[in-house]
């Protein structure tokens, strides 16, 4: 079997799934985000595939595959061709046809659904094991940030909300079984429903010091957000500080030489939790003022689903000059009138506040946000932070890395009003499906594995999804006694139904060794000259380290039940 296995870590490859499935020889890379992998991966593959497949099956969810070149006309009906942007691959045919590259499938799924024709054709859940493109700008960490993946994606078709529930409840049972059967330690947390749209949206995150999402998590409750969607109890406003510095009217106070949140914190007695900040962003190319807190930050994921924005992006200083008339350092909202003003509840009911005066190198105190400003929408904007409290039971929250390995949305009827998808319902009037989506990254979830199973010697494959069950090593290729009974016992566990590969290289023991560990595969069972002695094998258990002695007839049934004990714990 081709096992190209490297001796030292590629240079590029910085977090421990990229660096192991490369010097492993599990995967080599074609260029920035596509990756071949080659056959010990492949065999991975299929194993998780074939996990999640039966637990979709176990639901009642009935698989198809669909094209993964779809008419560019479909995703503009949907409201989402615009929405993708850049991340989409986006070509056109010899006849000059506008297409794109699946990332999703919605649109495409829905067009089947139109053929549904009465909601005793409901409830439907359909899925796919198939192929998906995104022009990711920056690739990174071998399988876990690419351009082309496999992705398990499902959909639901229900009549009412009710239905809805329980195919979301289904899904969600299903990726808890999918993910213990995987060996990820998956936590489901409340998450941004994102370009996707809907109304509901569950993440199963897997902790990890590599991922790429903070997760926000009450020990006490077992409270779980993203910190894109996460929100936390804050301490109340004293109401007579408050009252303190306020003023009959906003007072304007030189500060020169101010630039930043704490420069005015430090030179002129207003710490940031007093002060208003103002940021200046471009919404679906409209100017608007974002109001926080000056200890607070601003997340914009939040922002976007406050405002249902398609595109977003920072003001930059002309703009902001030319509309305001002050540089940032010295901005505010105070007597704006022409400019959407959205702020974070945290200000709720705020006075004697100090916010800049638009401008340069003024500020105001006393500002009382609901005399001053003229807000004209509230939303929760503010990032979560660590040890504030939670907003269930009031605990302390931590915030961690997460690796996103799987994702479950309520849609709604974003989709079937798009493309005007109706059954007749009970009562013989038309009625739209309500839908939901839930995807599962595949090589992603074999790379997750990875950063939870592996130790410094190499890869610690959990047994369901192990290339092999286990490896012969034939320890002294070059005496043919023992390599008989190698070849032997090898051909044995393969008849008694084990996945077992045989390492009959010429190569010296201790490399050998090496590359099982390195490779992962659960057992390794030596056959050696010492072995032979006394009619029996070394079976080592790579997860554990341990070694035992098994004489030769015994092992293929040592292995079949550590095999099915194995299974059974994950199961």
């Amino acid at each position: 079997m081709h096992i190209p296995t490297l001796r030292e870590d590629p240079a590029d490859a910085g977090a421990p799934s990229h660096r192991l499935l490369l010097r492993a020889g599990y995967i080599r890379q074609l260029m920035a985000g596509h990756y071949s992998l080659l056959p010990l991966a492949v065999r991975v593959r299929l194993k998780v595939i074939q996990v999640i497949r039966e637990e979709m099956n176990r639901i009642g969810a009935q698989e198809v595959l669909m094209p993964t070149v779809h008419p560019a006309e479909l995703w503009q009906r949907s409201g989402r061709l615009d929405v993708m942007g850049e991340e989409m691959f986006r070509l056109r045919d010899r006849k000059g046809a506008e297409l794109v590259l699946v990332m999703t499938a919605e649109e495409v799924v829905t067009t089947l659904a139109a053929e549904l024709s009465s909601y005793r054709d409901l409830p439907q859940m359909w899925y796919q094991i198939q192929t998906k493109y995104r022009d990711e700008p920056r690739p990174k960490a071998g399988l876990m940030r690419v351009r082309e993946f496999t992705m398990k994606d499902s959909y639901s078709f229900d009549l009412d909300a009710a239905g809805l529930d329980k195919s979301f409840e289904a899904h969600h049972q299903a990726y808890t079984r999918i993910f213990e059967r995987l060996g990820i330690p998956a936590i489901p947390v409340d998450a941004s429903s994102g370009a996707m749209g809907g109304t509901g949206s569950t993440e199963f995150m897997c902790p990890s010091e590599i991922g790429e999402d903070d997760i926000v998590y009450s020990r006490e409750c077992g409270y779980a957000a993203n910190r894109e969607k996460a929100t936390s109890r804050l301490p109340q406003a004293d109401p007579m500080a408050d009252a303190a510095l306020a003023k009959d009217a906003p007072e304007p106070f030189d500060t020169p030489g101010v630039r930043t949140i704490e420069d005015l914190a430090q030179r002129f007695d207003a710490p940031a939790d007093r002060q208003l900040k103002t940021l200046v962003y471009v919404l679906n190319g409209e100017l608007t003022l974002v109001l926080l807190r000056g200890d607070h930050a601003l997340g914009e994921q939040k922002l976007v689903d406050a405002t249902g924005a398609v595109t977003i992006r920072p003001a930059v200083g002309d703009e902001i000059v030319a509309t305001l008339g002050a540089a940032p350092g010295s901005l505010g909202a105070v007597g704006v009138t022409d400019l959407p003003v959205i702020a974070d509840e945290a200000l709720r009911g705020r006075s004697g506040m100090v916010t800049g005066a638009n401008v340069n190198e003024v500020h105001l105190r006393g500002v009382d946000v609901a005399r001053d400003i003229t807000v004209g929408r509230w939303a929760d904007l503010r990032t979560v932070m660590a040890g504030e409290a939670c907003i269930h039971c009031g605990s302390p929250l931590e915030v961690f890395k997460g690796i996103e390995v799987g994702h479950i949305f309520k849609l709604g009827y974003k989709y079937t009003n798009a493309l005007d998808v109706t059954v007749s319902g009970p009562d013989g009037k038309p009625v739209k499906p309500i839908m939901g989506c839930y995807g599962i990254g595949v090589e992603r979830a074999m790379a997750a594995i990875v950063e939870v199973h592996h130790d410094a010697k190499g890869i610690i494959w959990p047994a369901a999804v192990a290339p092999f069950d286990a490896v012969v090593v034939v320890a002294q290729q070059n005496d043919q006694a023992v390599a008989e009974v190698g070849e032997q016992v090898y051909r044995r566990l393969r008849d008694a139904g084990v996945g077992v590969i045989i390492d009959d290289r010429s190569a010296r023991a201790g490399e050998k060794f090496s590359d099982a560990e390195l490779v992962g595969i659960p057992l390794r069972i030596t056959i050696g000259k010492r072995g032979l002695a006394v009619g029996s094998a070394e079976v080592t258990e790579r997860a554990a380290g341990e070694t035992v002695w098994v004489p030769f007839d015994e092992i293929p049934e040592h292995v079949r039940k550590h095999v099915a004990a194995a299974l059974a714990a994950n199961r």
